[in-house]
């Protein structure tokens, strides 16, 4: 990206939540917080310092997936940016003090999300979606895994999974890969050898709409609908982002257009997808009035019902199929979402999709591909829904889910 000033690295792995068996529920979370606590030559402030304090940024996520390490700033200070994060990952020292330390630093981060309700359903939908099964669990773990959590068992599950064969670097900005090579490659033969983990696969099966009701005293009923859908080796995955774009990831959507706009019943809707190596999702998401909650559920189902029966007009395809397109051409413009576009596609597909290829695959998206696929995953036998209201039975929502 020969035209920015920036530079962004990301340092990924190819483990996340689903990797963790049950009693390490958290396990990839508590690594994320720990690589930054310090390492041989570095304090947990001096490893901020040394980024943020030449006017860059550091940061860490995991998915269920994969967990990445990142930083950015001018790229006069790649070279500073590849040895914090190569000094993280290799160097932590895992100290005692600092995991009890973190332990509860993570329990805070639990009890925040607790108090969300709008974050937290989604936790609700992940195990009602994905039950007994380590996608179900929360990333964050639970404060009796993390209490059970050993230091032993965190370096072990480290060394084993944070190895060469798992691990990619990625670099977005204004550098030619040969310069990239020069500055990493005093740094390549200390990663430790090892082989890629491997995860149990989804093996769940459903017969019909399942409810998951957290009764809890709050201003609204928050809710979240989730799809089960394909995984994102399944070409109908290119159909349902330009569905999910008609329901509701945006202001024209038909969700947002008939719940907010026209009835007034919500001020926070959307719905957005997930698609993971054998699986995946897509969820609508709405903050409620506690006696809106049958009439919106009644409009969302009566939505999903008619795109399976109708077909999508060819004019509200191209708008949807448009928006698609423009937002991710939109997000790719900063040296960071660069990095993330390719780590995500490396680890996910062994290559690198490229941008023209997804826009190619979705500008192919068709009336009749929509409808196939709206009759395939907009289904009774689809439909999980996770809510946090004060009421204290489920009632008729099963039934309401049931067309």
């Amino acid at each position: 990206m020969p035209h920015m000033a920036s530079v962004a690295v990301g340092l990924w792995v190819g483990v996340g939540g689903r990797y963790e068996p049950e009693p390490l529920s958290g396990a990839a979370h508590f690594i994320e917080h720990v690589l930054f606590k310090g390492t041989e030559k570095r304090t947990a402030k001096e490893i901020s310092e040394a980024v943020e304090g030449v006017g860059g940024y550091l940061n860490a996520f995991t998915t269920e997936e994969h967990t990445c390490f990142h930083a950015r700033a001018h790229v006069s200070r790649f070279g500073d940016l590849i040895d914090v994060l190569v000094d993280m990952f290799l160097n932590s020292r895992f100290s005692p003090a600092d995991i009890l330390k973190e332990r509860d630093v993570i329990k805070e981060e639990i009890a925040m999300y607790r108090d969300q309700p709008a974050q937290f359903v989604h936790d609700l939908l992940h195990e009602t979606l994905w039950p007994n099964h380590p996608l179900g669990r929360a990333l964050t773990g639970t404060e009796k895994t993390l209490d059970n959590i050993r230091r032993s068992e965190l370096l072990a599950f480290f060394q084993t999974n944070y190895a060469a064969p798992n691990t990619l670097l990625v670099v977005a900005g204004p550098l030619r890969h040969a310069e990239v090579l020069r500055v990493v490659k005093k740094f390549a033969g200390k990663f430790r050898p090892g082989r890629k983990p491997a995860f149990v696969p989804v093996g769940t099966k459903q017969s019909a709409p399942v409810v998951r009701l957290h009764t809890k005293q709050a201003e609204q009923t928050q809710i979240a609908l989730g799809i089960r859908a394909c995984s994102r080796h399944d070409e109908r995955r290119f159909a349902l982002r330009v569905l999910n774009a008609i329901v509701g990831e945006s202001m024209s959507s038909r969700l947002f257009q008939i719940l907010r706009e026209d009835k007034g019943l919500a001020y926070s809707v959307y719905s957005s997808w997930a698609f993971l190596e054998d699986t995946g999702a897509m969820t609508i998401s709405a903050g409620l009035d506690h006696g809106d909650l049958e009439k919106a559920l009644r409009i969302i189902v009566r939505e999903l019902r008619g795109l399976s029966e109708k077909p999508v007009g060819n004019g509200e395809l191209r708008r949807a199929r448009d928006f698609v397109i423009g937002q991710m051409e939109l997000n790719l413009e900063s040296t960071e979402s660069q990095m993330n576009w390719l780590g995500e596609s490396i680890l996910a597909y062994g290559k690198i999709v490229t941008p023209a290829e997804a826009k190619d695959r979705l500008s192919n998206v068709t009336t009749s591909g929509l409808r196939g696929a709206a009759r395939e995953f907009f289904q009774p036998s689809r439909l999980n829904l996770a809510l946090i209201s004060p009421r204290e039975k489920e009632g008729r929502l099963s039934e309401l889910l049931a067309w």
